[in-house]
C-alpha cells in the first residue's frame, strides 16, 4: 500500500501533520504543540473521527484529508462480511465529527463516489487509499498554486508586512498551506518584512502553532495579543491582513476562526487590504450567504482554563463558538487555486465556481 504522498514541488516544507502508511494513519497531536511533538497512529474510521472532534487535526484542508484516509482504513479494516454497511458507516461517522468545516464533506463525497464504484472489498482497499492519496496530493498542488495568485493580486515592488489569524500553514493542510502559504512565498521571494502572527484565542493556533511553524522554516514572525491587531494596522506597516476559510458561501460571505470577523472591520478601517485564501473546495455554493453556515460552539472550559490551569471564575457562562463570519462586503479578495474573485459577490462568485 502506498505511503504519504511525495511532494508536488521542491517548495513544499518539511513540517507534515499527516502521515499515510496503507494499514494506519499518524497525525501529529497539534494539542501538544509547540513543546512536544507526538503523533498519534489510528487504524479505522472512528480513531480518525476523535481525533477530529478532539482537534488533534484541525484546519479545514487538513480535517478533509484525514477524514479520506478514515474511509480507506475502514476498507482495510474491515471484516470482510457486510463490507459496504461498514463502510457507510464510518462515512456517517466521519462526517459528524465537525459540522463548519466543509472540506470535510467534499472529501468524503469524493470518497462516496469512489466507494460506490467498487465491486469487491480488494478493490474498495486500493481504490478508496488511491482516492485519498489523490485529495492529499492535490491539496498540495493547490497551496502552490494559490500562493502564486495571491503574490500575483498583492504585486508587492519591495517587502511588506502582513497579518494573519490562526494557523492556516503546512500544519493545517496537505502541506505548505493556503493564507501562510502566501506568507511562504512572499518570504521565498524576498518580499517579506515580517508576518504578525495573532495568538488566535482560545485555542492559540497562532502562538502554539503558526509561530511554530515560522521559526522552523526560518521565516521572520512576530506574535501579537488578538486585542494588538489594531495598534499594529493603525501603524501603517501592515499592507494585507491574508486569512484562510472554513466554509465560503455563494455570495462570498466567509467563516473562518472567530476573531477573522474584526479583523476584516479592522482592515477597512486602516485601508488595508484583506484577503481569504483557500482551496475550492472550501466553496460552498449550495448556501446563499453566511447565515446558513452551522457554526460550531464548544465546551466553555476552553476559554475558562488553558490546559488545566484556571483563567476564570469556576462555572462563570461562556460564549465559545470556533468560527465567526465575515461578510463579503469586507473582503477584497478571495483567492482559490481555480482563481480569484475580486470584491466578491454572487455574481462573481458563480463566475469562478458556477
Amino acid at each position: 500500500m502506498a505511503n504519504s504522498p511525495t511532494s508536488t514541488s521542491s517548495r513544499a516544507v518539511g513540517i507534515v501533520a499527516i502521515r499515510w502508511h496503507g494499514a494506519s494513519l499518524e497525525l501529529l497531536d497539534q494539542r501538544l504543540l509547540p513543546t512536544e511533538e507526538h503523533w498519534i497512529t489510528v487504524e479505522g474510521a472512528s480513531g480518525v473521527a476523535q481525533c477530529i472532534r478532539d482537534m488533534v487535526v484541525r484546519g479545514a484542508p487538513a480535517i478533509g484529508i484525514s477524514a479520506a484516509y478514515g474511509v480507506a482504513l475502514a476498507a482495510r479494516h474491515s471484516g470482510g462480511g457486510d463490507w459496504k454497511a461498514e463502510i457507510e458507516q464510518a462515512i456517517r461517522v466521519l462526517a459528524a465529527s465537525r459540522p463548519t468545516a466543509v472540506n470535510l464533506f467534499w472529501a468524503l463525497q469524493r470518497m462516496e463516489r469512489v466507494f460506490h464504484g467498487c465491486h469487491s472489498l480488494d478493490e474498495a482497499i486500493q481504490s478508496l487509499a488511491d482516492e485519498a492519496i489523490t485529495i492529499h496530493e492535490d491539496d498540495l498542488a493547490a497551496n502552490l498554486t494559490m500562493a502564486d495568485h495571491a503574490l500575483e493580486v498583492m504585486h508587492p515592488e519591495q517587502p511588506i508586512s502582513v497579518l494573519t489569524h490562526c494557523n492556516t500553514g503546512a500544519l493545517a493542510t496537505g502541506g505548505y498551506g493556503t493564507a501562510l502559504g502566501v506568507v511562504r512565498r512572499l518570504h521565498e521571494k524576498k518580499l517579506l518584512k515580517t508576518v504578525y502572527a495573532d495568538e488566535t484565542r482560545p485555542w492559540l493556533q497562532g502562538s502554539r502553532l503558526t509561530a511554530w511553524e515560522l521559526v522552523q522554516d526560518g521565516i521572520p514572525v512576530t506574535l501579537n495579543a488578538d486585542g494588538a491587531a489594531a495598534a499594529i494596522l493603525a501603524q501603517g506597516d501592515v499592507r494585507w491582513v491574508v486569512v484562510g476559510a472554513d466554509r465560503i458561501t455563494a455570495n462570498g460571505d466567509v467563516a473562518n476562526k472567530i476573531g477573522t470577523y474584526s479583523l476584516a472591520v479592522l482592515a477597512r478601517h486602516h485601508k488595508v487590504g484583506f484577503m481569504v485564501v483557500a482551496p475550492s473546495s472550501t466553496v460552498d455554493m449550495t448556501l446563499a450567504s453566511g447565515g446558513d453556515i452551522p457554526i460550531e460552539e464548544r465546551d466553555g472550559s476552553e476559554v475558562r482554563e488553558i490546559r488545566g490551569i484556571p483563567l476564570a471564575p469556576q462555572g462563570v457562562r461562556v460564549f465559545n463558538p470556533v468560527f465567526d463570519v465575515t461578510p463579503a462586503s469586507l473582503i477584497d479578495a478571495i483567492v482559490t487555486e481555480k482563481g480569484v474573485v475580486h470584491n466578491p459577490n454572487i455574481t462573481g462568485m458563480r463566475e469562478l465556481f458556477g
